[in-house]
This record gives structure tokens, C-alpha cells and sequence, in this order.
């Protein structure tokens, strides 16, 4: 990539703050303890399954095929499911990325109006991936599975090496999986959003600071998307910082527990209690074209934060993004964990578009000996 600074006084200026950047900048709700692990030694350390929201009807134009991989990619599979099917690749529809580095569950659609069922089967056989794929199910369905379109992910992690600690890390690891369990952790975007050294972030300013640039609309995608999704971070940083994080903030717009809708706050006595009851959760700005919808100390905060963004705050309005909310707070669902000797077995569910990694970093320093698919 170039850069045009000379047709953009100041923009060095503004640049340089997104070089890099280091995802431990962003405040940890609690006080870390001093205790390693490793992560994904092997590709079983790292299991995850999508659990989808409804039901497949059983007929349609979509051929929805729930697949098993083992240290593979998401679009791998999806370009491979296109051959096999003879259609584009634009054709074939998941739910989001997973983790190339374990052994995950995912949901596939392929669109065949009027066209059979191929042999599926034939995935597990594909050249490249051998071994690697595994067919669990197929069913055909009325719509294309969309971005997003998931119910929650379950995660079963296996942490290594346990180090630190004392002669007894059960009694720091154990109240600490409890507090999680119970009172939650702030809702990050993990660094995987932000790409190797967190390159996303330069790469979406460069994007935004050099009308000339032309790039593919997948990589687009990638830098809007880290561009807010900093922004965002940065907020819950503050919020964090201020413990305000899983509390009311005056002017909070809220979303209820399992649902995107959100409300404003509307002077209600009972909001604090839903808030504490989990019933609700304090939202941030995902920032882009629209009307900033919190009031008073809430909006006074979100708007400091987005000020001192001001490359990547016009660049989103100027790509015409749209601004929406996301909870400050997430509350991983079935929590259990269990400790073998120096190895950490946790399992747990999380709502679609959540980060295990930020539930893990709230427990331990974890080394990851795999690098996450970005």
C-alpha cells in the first residue's frame, strides 16, 4: 500500500497512532493472575461447536451441511463445498469464521435451486485436506445461512502447562472460573479481529486516508470492520477502567440478555436491579453513520473516545457504515472446569460474534502455541 500524505496534510500525524498497537492495552476487568497455561498443543485442545437457532425444515433450495474440521480453514472448506457442488463460491454461506488451529463444528449452506443433492461425501476425500473433514450431517432448508445467524458457539478448551500459582493454583483458578461464571467479562473484540500485530487497524487508516486505493471487497470488509470494532474496544476500555463495564452509566442504552434489541434509559428505578440481575446489559457504540443514541454521561464518554479516533471515525461514515450497539457485557453460558494435574479443562457456551480468548484472558497469561485463524 501507498500513501498519499501529501494530498492529506496532518495525516502522519493521525497514522501513527495505529502502528503497533498491542491488544494488552485494553483494561482487564480483573486483577490477573499469576498463572500460565498453553494453548492449543493440539488442534483437540480447541473444540467448537455452532448451535444454530432453529430448525431445518428439511426442504428447500439450500443444501445445509453441518461439517467436522481438524486444523483447517473456513473458506477451505467453502470453495471445496463449491467445486463439489459446480456453483460460485458467492453460492456457499456460513455462519463466521472458526479457528483454523482446532477441532471445530461448523454450518454450511450451498444454494442448488433445482439442482440434486452432489455426493457430500466427497468432502472428506478432497484433495488438500485429507483426513481433516468430517461429514456429520445434510439437510436441505428454505434460506441461505447468513453471517451472524448462530445461537451461541460451545467451546471445550483445554489449557497445558499450568505454571504458577503456588503449591496450590486450584485455590486462585477455581473462585476466579466462579467469578466469571457469575458476574461475566467485558465483551472485547479478540485480536483475531485485528489481524497479525493488529495490522487491520494501520491497514483500514491507510484505506481511509488514500482515496486512490483500491482494494478487493473482502479485504474492505476486514479493515471497516477492524476499524470499528477498535473504537469499540477502546470504549469498554474506558468503561473498564471506570468499572462501569457491567453497571449503569447515566444515558446508557441498553440490550436485553440474548436478543440485539436495545432501549434507552429512560429514568426507570428498576434498571439498575435488571442490570445487576443480568436481565440487561450496557451497550457501546459500534461506530458509523447515524445518531449517537446515548445521553449525557454514556454519550460524553462514547463521543471522547470516538474524537480521538478522528481518521477512523470519518473513514466509517465516509464507507457509509452503519452505527449499531453491542453489549459491553458478555456471560458465558454452562461454565465448568475441571483440574487434571497441571492441565485445565474448561467448557463453556458463548452467544455468536464472542470471543472464548476473552473469557480465557480474564483466567490466566496464556501462551498460544497455535497461531487463530484471522
Amino acid at each position: 500500500m501507498t500513501n498519499n500524505s501529501d494530498d492529506h496534510p496532518g495525516i502522519d500525524a493521525q497514522i501513527k497512532p495505529y502502528r503497533n498497537l498491542k491488544f494488552e492495552q485494553f483494561a482487564r476487568a480483573y486483577k490477573p493472575l499469576e498463572i500460565s497455561a498453553t494453548m492449543k498443543a493440539q488442534p483437540e485442545d480447541f473444540i467448537v461447536d455452532e448451535q444454530l437457532p432453529f430448525e431445518l425444515s428439511g426442504e428447500g433450495e439450500h443444501a445445509w451441511l453441518h461439517i467436522q474440521k481438524r486444523d483447517c480453514n473456513t473458506d477451505w472448506v467453502a470453495k471445496a463445498l463449491a467445486k463439489i457442488a459446480g456453483v460460485r463460491s458467492r453460492c456457499v454461506g456460513y455462519a463466521g469464521l472458526k479457528d483454523r488451529h482446532g477441532l471445530t463444528s461448523q454450518w454450511f449452506s450451498v444454494h442448488l435451486p433445482g439442482m440434486p443433492d452432489p455426493d457430500w461425501q466427497q468432502i472428506e476425500t478432497f484433495p488438500g485436506e485429507v483426513g481433516n473433514i468430517k461429514l456429520l450431517e445434510a439437510r436441505r432448508h428454505s434460506r441461505k445461512l447468513r453471517r451472524g445467524a448462530l445461537k451461541e458457539n460451545r467451546f471445550v478448551i483445554r489449557l497445558r502447562h499450568l505454571k504458577g500459582g503456588g503449591d496450590d493454583p486450584a485455590a486462585l483458578i477455581e473462585p476466579r472460573c466462579r467469578l466469571i461464571a457469575e458476574r461475566g467479562v467485558p465483551n472485547y473484540f479478540g485480536a483475531q479481529r485485528f489481524g497479525h500485530g493488529m495490522g487491520n487497524v494501520a491497514a483500514a487508516e491507510e484505506m481511509f486516508s488514500n482515496n486512490e486505493l483500491r482494494l478487493p471487497r473482502h479485504k474492505k470488509s476486514i479493515y471497516l470492520s477492524a476499524a470499528r470494532s477498535w473504537i469499540f474496544n477502546r470504549i469498554l476500555s474506558r468503561r473498564v477502567e471506570q468499572d462501569t463495564w457491567d453497571s449503569q452509566l447515566a444515558g446508557d442504552v441498553f440490550m436485553l440478555e440474548g436478543k440485539t434489541a436495545c432501549f434507552w434509559d429512560d429514568g426507570s428505578l428498576e434498571l439498575e436491579e435488571r442490570v445487576a440481575n443480568k436481565e440487561i446489559h450496557p451497550t457501546g457504540v459500534l461506530w458509523g453513520e447515524g445518531e449517537l443514541r446515548t445521553q449525557s454521561q454514556a454519550a460524553a464518554l462514547e463521543n471522547a473516545v470516538v474524537d480521538e479516533n478522528p481518521l477512523l471515525k470519518a473513514g466509517l461514515c465516509q464507507f457509509k457504515v452503519q452505527q449499531m450497539r453491542r453489549s459491553l457485557r458478555v456471560l458465558p453460558k454452562n461454565m465448568n472446569w475441571t483440574l487434571e494435574g497441571d492441565e485445565l479443562l474448561l467448557s463453556f457456551d458463548l452467544p455468536a460474534g464472542c470471543y472464548a480468548t476473552m473469557v480465557l484472558r480474564e483466567l490466566l497469561n496464556v501462551d498460544e502455541a497455535m497461531v487463530p485463524e484471522a
